[in-house]
């Protein structure tokens, strides 16, 4: 199933805006997609290396799975998941037209 989105386009003369669907085909799916997982793989290895630094400077204990904790916390902050990557697609092909 393609990925769509809608946006408002503001029509002069009308109150309201009227919605405008944007769909990314296959091929634009699979290459944000594609982009997404290797931005979040790139975002969870620097977690990582930011994590070993604050167990680091605050001198706590280097146990592998508290960095690992602190690291998947700050990737759920950071990361962008998917659909970021798709709807700012959709958002480029709407105003292209």
């Amino acid at each position: 199933m393609a990925f769509s989105k809608s946006y408002p386009k503001t029509i002069e003369g009308f109150n309201y805006p009227k919605w405008e669907e944007v769909y990314l085909d296959e091929e634009e799916e699979l290459l944000t997609e594609k982009q997404a997982r290797n931005d979040n793989i790139a975002l969870m290895k620097e977690c990582i290396d930011d994590a070993k630094k604050i167990v680091q400077d605050k001198q706590l204990k280097d146990f592998q799975s508290d960095v690992i904790h602190i690291a998947i916390a700050l990737f759920e902050k950071r990361s962008s998941h998917a659909i970021y990557y798709k709807e700012n697609k959709t958002k480029e092909k709407f105003h292209k037209s």
